[in-house]
């Protein structure tokens, strides 16, 4: 099975770093967030992987380059466009994996430490479209539940709600859902694949981040410093 990894968007809102590099290119410790993601895919015996370029993709190319042999990756760079949303990447893609029934995909600034083995068993055994990693994210906010007359129903304090975390497993035919360019994955097809009732959710209780601002780069450098270093589910 092949992985296919968004790594083509602008990272604009940690813009800090993305001025010079794309996002994928951050690195924790020493190496590029997208090569974390990498090892853990290739932990569970994923080393085919499709990289979808855009900002600044060739900036990416070249810090993968490196790692290529030593890793016994085989990489498929692909630019899929400046402007391009999610699923429109998705959708460019689609010759490079015409002959697969199923693929992974992801985000090139997402780290966990889910069992892909078991996910991708789980979306083979359910037969839907897509299957979506669902983590819980501690929200550092309480939530105010509003009704019309601007009165506060309920209080919740710092939920822990169930969110997309990434890391899908996706059948062939999700390609019929991709319509152009400006088809965001997220937006326009996942709403539909639910109502389809052909989206499944891989409920996930161990570590996951998302690199999105430079606090959460601290974070998951102090995290990969420490002895613990949660997604870390490969052996040196």
């Amino acid at each position: 099975m092949k992985l296919v990894i968004l790594a083509g968007g602008y990272g604009t809102r940690i813009s800090e770093e993305t001025k010079l590099k794309p996002k994928p290119s951050i690195k924790i410790g020493k190496k590029p967030i997208i090569w974390h993601i990498m090892k853990i895919y290739s932990f569970f015996g994923i080393n085919d992987f499709i990289i979808c370029l855009g900002y600044k993709g060739y900036i990416l190319k070249r810090e993968l380059a490196k790692y290529k042999k030593k890793e016994n990756w085989n990489i498929e760079f692909v630019n899929t466009g400046l402007n391009t949303m999610t699923g429109g990447r998705v959708r460019r893609i689609k010759k490079f994996i015409k002959n697969d029934k199923n693929f992974c995909l992801t985000y090139g600034d997402g780290l966990c430490n889910v069992d892909i083995k078991k996910l991708i068993n789980f979306h083979i055994k359910k037969n839907k479209i897509a299957t979506v990693t669902a983590v819980q994210q501690k929200n550092r906010y309480g939530v105010l539940f509003i009704d019309k007359s601007s009165k506060i129903k309920l209080i919740k304090e710092k939920p822990n709600e169930y969110i997309n975390g990434g890391f899908f497993v996706l059948s062939n035919k999700i390609f019929k859902y991709l319509k152009n360019d400006g088809t965001i994955f997220e937006k326009d097809c996942l709403p539909i694949l639910s109502k389809n009732k052909q989206l499944l959710a891989f409920k996930h209780k161990g570590f996951w981040a998302c690199m999105d601002t430079i606090r959460d780069k601290k974070e998951l450098n102090k995290i990969w410093k420490s002895k613990i270093k949660a997604w870390q589910v490969w052996v040196n």
